[in-house]
């Protein structure tokens, strides 16, 4: 692994430093938004529930649009840049925000930038490497972008400690975003000899079989996979402190951090099912110990470190097989649709996640999440083709 990784292009580095840097500034946030929800505007996890699923579902649209573009045009860098700028700006106003409907438009101009973005980068990353190095490549990209995730919690954990409002928070979240954005400008077209794709290469029709069983195997978790917002929420609620509560979420992306490389290079040359199997596993099995967690104490912090390895066995690996699967000519696509089967659902999921836990119990929503990946397992090992690892292709 160690001889592939100092040959990686420079533009994986440079789109890992980009996701760092980003992640950096939303985790500053992102932790502590059903914190000012709860305690400065007083809604509850309904409203939370409603304003995740709704970003998230504006994100999963644009996500197929830009793809398509991408494929189209044969250009990514501009909605990378487009889609870095919009986020990143519109972060910090949520210092700004006097209700819950202001959080909500705030977090669809958020989303509407990961939604520009997200296609076009993968589709960049992807193009900018052999397939044999394929998870590796991703696997860095997310290990870069979960180190940004545990520099941003600290940073909040600190002005937090030191007695700084949440709203000043909130604004000094510009900095990271002024020089992710400078940080585009470096990023070049990875070259391109693919075949022109068709004019209805886009539709549902037009993809293979086995990449809609693998879409629906997705959407599936994903219906169980509501925003991690609730996960905050629920260790908030079992007694975690408030300043402690950023320092949690960094120990997530502390071990997703380090295990994503190595986990992600390894399905390289084991297959992208066998990571995703344990990774759903992991998932299920962390939601049904936090349905029945009684207290804060020092299994919480364990289960949020398997939380952590859930994510680095599955981020990088799930974006490989998307490479792996698409059609020539058609990444941009394909990793559209897969956003947008993975975003489209986080609306029902966050939606049914909230009312099943202010209207019935927490239980019952997590419960509910673990059954969706317990299924989500079966049917990645079971029913969607299995291919071989690309490194033996």
């Amino acid at each position: 692994m160690w001889a592939a990784l100092f040959k990686l292009p420079r533009t994986v580095w440079l789109i890992g430093l980009i996701s760092l840097v980003n992640d950096s500034a939303s985790d500053m946030v992102y932790p502590l938004v059903p914190l000012y929800l709860a305690s400065v505007l007083m809604a509850g996890p309904r409203a939370l529930g409603l304003i995740e699923g709704l970003a998230e579902a504006t994100a999963a649209l644009l996500k197929l649009f830009s793809g398509v573009l991408v494929d189209r045009t044969r250009r990514a860098r501009p909605w990378v840049m487009v889609g870095y700028g919009l986020a990143g700006f519109g972060r910090p106003l949520l210092a700004l925000a006097g209700s819950w409907l202001w959080v909500l438009l705030i977090r669809l101009s958020d989303r509407i930038g990961k939604g520009l973005r997200t296609s076009p980068r993968d589709a960049l990353l992807a193009g900018s490497v052999v397939a044999e190095h394929r998870g590796l490549a991703f696997g860095v990209q997310r290990a870069l972008d979960n180190a940004g995730a545990v520099i941003g919690p600290l940073v909040a954990a600190a002005m937090l400690g030191a007695g700084m409002p949440l709203q000043q928070v909130f604004a000094w979240a510009l900095l990271p975003a002024l020089i992710c954005l400078v940080m585009t400008f470096g990023l070049k077209e990875a070259p391109d000899g693919r075949p022109a794709p068709s004019r209805r290469s886009w539709h549902w029709r037009g993809l293979s079989g086995g990449f809609k069983r693998y879409l629906l195997v997705v959407a599936l978790f994903t219906l169980g996979n509501s925003s991690n917002m609730f996960l905050l929420l629920r260790a908030r609620e079992l007694g975690v402190a408030q300043a402690h509560v950023p320092l949690l979420w960094g120990l997530v992306s502390v071990v997703a951090m380090l295990g994503a490389a190595p986990l992600s290079a390894w399905s390289d040359k084991v297959g992208r099912h066998r990571l995703l199997v344990g990774g759903y596993a992991a998932y299920g099995l962390v939601y049904l110990a936090l349905a029945w967690q009684a207290r804060a104490d020092w299994s919480l912090w364990l289960l949020f470190a398997l939380y952590g390895l859930f994510l680095a066995a599955t981020e990088g690996v799930e974006k490989a097989l998307v490479a792996d699967l698409a059609e020539p000519g058609q990444q941009g696509t394909a990793y559209g649709w897969f956003n947008l089967a993975a975003g489209i659902m986080l609306l029902p999921a966050s939606w049914c996640f909230g009312w099943l836990y202010q209207g019935w119990s927490a239980t019952a929503a997590f419960e509910f999440g673990a059954a969706c990946a317990g299924l989500s397992a079966v049917l990645m090992a079971w029913w969607v083709p299995r291919s071989a690892p690309p490194s033996t292709t």
